[in-house]
C-alpha cells in the first residue's frame, strides 16, 4: 500500500527532529571538549581549531585514569552477578511450577518500584554493617538491587519459550541441571544475555547516587563522581572543557557498545511480545 505523501514528509520531519534533539547534546559536549581558553565561548556549533589540551589537562591533573578503570570493575561485577544469579533464577521462574511462583516474580518486580533515595538511609545502615563502607564491593552489591529485577525478568521471558522437548531430551540423556542452563540453555538466551549485560552494565557505569554517599576516598571514585569533583583554579570557576572532555570519554564507549550489540537488544528486548 502506498503512502500519501503528506504522511512520508511527516514521517521524514519528525524523524529529524528527533535525531537533531537527540544529538545536539552529544555534538555540543564534542565541540566544547575541542575548544580551550576563550574559545569556549565561541558561539558557533564546531570549533575551527581543534585542541586536545582539555584531554591532557584531565588526566594530568588527577587519576582520571584509575577512576574508569574503578568504573569498569564495578560494572563489570554488576554484569557478571546478575546474568550468574539472574540466569538461575530465569530457570527456577520460567521452567520449574512451584507454589508462590507468580507472587515472587510480582516481588522482584515491585523492588525495581522503589527510588533510590527511599532505600538509601536503609542500605547505607547494612554497607556500614558489612563493612563495607568506602570499598568497591558496597557498590557492585547497591547496584545489583536495581540492575537483578530486570534481568530476571527479561531472562524468564526468553526461558519460558524455549522448547520443553529440548529440556526432556537433555533430562533422558542424564544431562545435569547446571549444565542444562549453562551449557545447553546459555548459547540460546544470547541475544536476550546481550541486552540484559549492555543495559545493565549502562546502569552500574552511569550510577551516581550510591557512588556518592557509600564511597569517600579518592582510591575508591568513580566517574561520575569523579566528574563532578573537577574543579577550576578558583572556587568561582569551572573548567567546562576539562568537564566535557571527561563526559565525551564516559559516553563514547557506552555508545559504540550499543551501536555494536543494537541488534541483540532490539531481538532481547521484544522477545514475548508477539507469540505464535
Amino acid at each position: 500500500m502506498r503512502k500519501h505523501p503528506l504522511e512520508v514528509s511527516a514521517y521524514y520531519l519528525l524523524s529529524s527532529l528527533v535525531l537533531i534533539v537527540s544529538l545536539f547534546p552529544f555534538v555540543y559536549m564534542v565541540s566544547s571538549s575541542l575548544r580551550h581558553g576563550n574559545a569556549l565561548f565561541d558561539a558557533s556549533l564546531w570549533p575551527t581549531a581543534l585542541s586536545l589540551d582539555n584531554y591532557a589537562e584531565l588526566f594530568r591533573d588527577q587519576p582520571f585514569g584509575a577512576y574508569l578503570f574503578n568504573s569498569a570493575l564495578v560494572a563489570g561485577g554488576v554484569v557478571a552477578l546478575s546474568l550468574g544469579v539472574s540466569v538461575l533464577a530465569a530457570y527456577a521462574l520460567g521452567r520449574v511450577s512451584f507454589r508462590g511462583r507468580g507472587v515472587l516474580m510480582m516481588c522482584i518486580l515491585g523492588v525495581s518500584m522503589f527510588p533510590q533515595v527511599a532505600i538509601l538511609s536503609g542500605l547505607f545502615e547494612l554497607i556500614r554493617a558489612l563493612g563495607l563502607y568506602d570499598h568497591l564491593l558496597a557498590l557492585i552489591i547497591s547496584d545489583l538491587i536495581f540492575t537483578l529485577p530486570f534481568t530476571v525478568w527479561v531472562l524468564v521471558t526468553f526461558m519460558r519459550e524455549l522448547p520443553r522437548e529440548l529440556e526432556e531430551a537433555a533430562l533422558v540423556d542424564g544431562v545435569g541441571v547446571l549444565t542444562l542452563i549453562f551449557r545447553i540453555f546459555m548459547p540460546l538466551l544470547r541475544p536476550a544475555l546481550a541486552a540484559t549485560s549492555l543495559l545493565a552494565f549502562v546502569a552500574a557505569w552511569n550510577e551516581f547516587l550510591f557512588a556518592l554517599t557509600f564511597t569517600i576516598s579518592s582510591g575508591q571514585r568513580t566517574v561520575p563522581v569523579a566528574i563532578t569533583m573537577i574543579t577550576g583554579s578558583s572556587s568561582y570557576e569551572l573548567p567546562w572543557g576539562t568537564i566535557m572532555a571527561a563526559s565525551v570519554i564516559v559516553t563514547v564507549p557506552l555508545v559504540m557498545l550499543v551501536l555494536l550489540f543494537q541488534r541483540h537488544i532490539v531481538s532481547g528486548l521484544t522477545a514475548g511480545a508477539i507469540k505464535g
